[in-house]
């Protein structure tokens, strides 16, 4: 590399508002998991002291983690931190709830440590709902940083703006895409593939309602593609797979798509097509 642009690079370093390494707000987030979860915990706590410190230290990551940005806070790190902590309890209590809302609804699942365990739906809204209360601290950045660590590890992109009721439940999960502006209700149930999306990806609506709105017990299956901020998806409707939804239904509603297929049976072995790809 020539000076000049080693010098270029060196002003952009020296104007960088967010010192943040990304693997430092992944590594807390497991930490926090392992704080929540006994069964993923690598240590065991002796007494409550030992908790407390543990905890404490969570916390302390969390304010540093900020500092390296502090610029761009709306408060000062200490505070920030001390608040994302004290949602915990909520936190884990909205989690608690959709792991037995998986647990429940998945006749393969053996048992909720399972599904806290191994489950990567799980472990997408467990992520979503730490990133979701940063977002909603006007944190910079960092909501971002961990929706995509989710979204690497899961398959599954939630955006950290996305307002997600009671007893969520992503079953699979592969594929499933859920917006900014999203509100989903309570008890509502995903299955891979589903995009809860945008009509238009316009600059001009960044702070608009450009997500649907899926109320209470709702389910949408594999495949489904549901798309507009004024879109409503009534509750108790089902939304059937492979379904393009750009317009409110109302609620009970059935909405299926209907695929035009044909199975013939050949006469033997002779009449069977051999495609070569």
């Amino acid at each position: 590399m020539n000076k000049e642009f080693i010098h270029t690079l060196f002003q952009n370093h020296e104007k960088a508002q967010h010192r943040v390494q990304a693997s430092a707000i992944c590594q807390l987030m497991e930490g926090v998991m392992q704080l929540l979860f006994p069964t993923l915990a690598e240590q065991r706590f002796e007494s409550e002291e030992a908790l407390h410190l543990y905890v404490e230290g969570l916390q302390n990551k969390l304010s540093q983690i900020m500092m390296g940005m502090e610029k761009a806070l709306p408060a000062p790190a200490q505070e920030l931190a001390t608040k994302v902590m004290q949602e915990m309890p909520f936190i884990h209590q909205l989690l608690l709830q959709d792991a037995y809302a998986i647990a429940e609804g998945d006749p393969a699942a053996q048992s909720l440590e399972e599904v806290i365990r191994t489950y990567p739906g799980f472990k997408a809204v467990a992520v979503h709902r730490v990133a979701h209360t940063l977002y909603n601290l006007q944190v910079p950045l960092l909501p971002r940083v961990l929706s995509e660590y989710a979204h690497a590890k899961t398959g599954i992109d939630i955006h950290p703006g996305a307002k997600i009721g009671t007893h969520f439940c992503i079953d699979h999960g592969t594929g499933v895409v859920i917006g900014e502006t999203t509100v989903i209700g309570n008890h509502v149930k995903v299955y891979q593939g589903v995009t809860l999306g945008a009509l238009s990806v316009d600059k001009a609506m960044a702070k608009i309602k450009r997500h649907p709105t899926i109320e209470d017990h709702v389910v949408i299956y594999a495949g489904a593609t549901i798309l507009g901020g004024n879109t409503v998806v009534g509750t108790r409707s089902v939304i059937g797979g492979n379904v393009w939804l750009t317009e409110s239904v109302p609620a009970y509603s059935r909405v299926y798509h209907r695929p035009q297929i044909k199975v013939n049976q050949s006469a033997g072995p002779a009449d069977a097509i051999d495609f070569s790809i």
